[in-house]
């Protein structure tokens, strides 16, 4: 195909240019021209029938979910098996888990949808080894928990490779850039609030942004960005995920490389737990980073002239309003909220009278009045 020959010759290209500043506008350039004739070679894929997108039917439940993802025979199935109770069917070889089954892990009051994928390998973006299917699920859950072989942890690089092949960026947020296009003729207008450090530059922003077609827009850089991350906001489809690593069979590694590996994940910024599934050592402390990952916080309910529950919480995600809460109560009661009283930390003095997009925090006790 003419589009495989025109990204493998960019490739080879981007290879062999040296990297320095008077080539830096060249390859972002054709960074963005790579990224574009990716996209379009995975929308050819999709319209022919080629493995697009589709993903396994999973119904989401609980109040999160979380994607176990590893190569083949890491012990996902039994470590889905010791946090949830669900019996997924383990084996001594690989592609054991050929679809993908859910289990519930309930934890500090949370109901929390544990999803064991089949394994990802080298070529997973390309739709290698049910690489599709499985990065479908991938991108619509809450959290990727990468499950590492301690035996060979350079593989999860490899998985996350392929994630971000697949457009998934793992602990990082969006790029602070904004593009604003304009139907009026004015050309590219590029502005920034810092100073720039990696690479870009007015003449190279402008390139890029051409790349795609875009002839009219005013670009606004925030932060001190790379090619890589302009090329995101550009091509407008990357999802963006919490990810954590729990590196198994540590009871089969030596204790000074167990601590060794786990400092070099820690040192690139991903939380770790350390953990034996099949004896089920580490469990509980999985279960605790996984809770503090998904960043839960806890409201305690009261209901009018009654005492609250202190005991037993109402877990939601960080960042809630009071109109989430009515959903996770019952369908109906956002149709018939009146107002809320808040007492804690969100509330300016206790028994606050709050609307529906009044924003919670960890620790509130909330009151919902709602029509009859």
């Amino acid at each position: 195909m003419a589009i495989d020959d025109d990204i493998a010759a960019i490739e080879a290209e981007i290879g062999k240019t040296q990297y320095n500043k008077a080539t830096q506008g060249h390859i972002g350039k054709l960074k963005a021209k790579l990224a574009r004739l990716r996209e379009e070679k995975e929308k050819r894929a999709a319209a022919g029938g080629g493995g697009g997108q589709g993903g396994y039917d999973v119904k989401k439940s609980g109040m999160a979910s979380v994607a176990l993802v590893g190569f083949p025979s890491v012990g996902k199935s039994t470590l889905l098996n010791k946090l949830t109770g669900t019996e997924s069917e383990v084996a001594a070889y690989a592609f054991t888990t050929l679809t993908c089954i859910p289990g519930m892990l309930h934890h500090k009051h949370a109901d929390i949808q544990i999803l064991d994928l089949p394994g990802l390998i080298r070529g997973a973006a390309g739709g290698k080894g049910r690489g599709r299917e499985v990065i479908a699920v991938v991108r619509t859950t809450d959290l990727v928990l990468l499950v590492a072989d301690a035996l060979h942890p350079e593989q999860i690089f490899v998985i996350v490779d392929e994630l971000y092949d697949a457009n998934i960026r793992l602990n990082r947020q969006p790029a602070d850039i904004k593009l604003y296009k304009s139907r009026q003729r004015g050309g590219i207008n590029v502005s920034f609030t810092v100073p720039q450090s990696k690479g870009l530059d007015e003449d190279v922003v402008k390139d890029m942004v051409k790349e795609y077609g875009i002839v009219n827009a005013d670009v606004v850089v925030r932060q001190d960005a790379t090619v890589d991350e302009l090329i995101d906001v550009l091509a407008g489809n990357r999802t963006y995920i919490q990810a954590m690593v729990a590196l198994n069979k540590v009871d089969l590694q030596d204790l000074d490389y167990t601590k060794a590996t786990i400092k070099m994940f820690q040192d690139r910024g991903w939380p770790v737990a350390p953990i034996a599934a099949k004896k089920g050592l580490g469990i509980d402390q999985l279960k605790d980073v996984i809770y503090d990952e998904l960043r839960f916080m806890r409201v305690f309910m009261k209901p009018q002239g009654g005492e609250a529950d202190m005991d037993v919480p109402l877990v939601i995600k960080s960042g809630s309003d009071v109109g989430l809460v009515c959903d996770a109560l019952h369908r109906d009661f956002r149709l018939k909220f009146r107002y809320a009283i808040v007492t804690g930390p969100s509330a300016k003095f206790a028994n606050q009278i709050v609307g529906i997009d009044h924003v919670l925090r960890d620790g509130d006790v909330l009151t919902l009045v709602l029509r009859r």
